[in-house]
């Protein structure tokens, strides 16, 4: 669990939707690599900082997509 985990937090890019360990769903609208922070866009021109350890797993797998 822990190297699915490691691997998913590696994989993560621009564009993907995410949701912190504390709840909190949104779009990455950057990353920065050299201090493992990312940007996450939680409404429209609504951005906030956090730890790249922060995120817990992909949006996609909690709500699926409205066609």
């Amino acid at each position: 669990k822990a190297k699915e985990q490691k691997a998913f937090k590696e994989s993560l890019k621009k564009g993907d939707k995410v949701v912190t360990i504390g709840g909190l769903h949104g779009k990455i609208a950057e990353i920065n690599e050299e201090d493992q922070t990312l940007i996450l866009e939680v409404d429209n021109h609504i951005k906030l900082k956090f730890d790249k350890s922060a995120v817990s797993m992909e949006n996609t797998k909690v709500t699926p997509e409205k066609k």
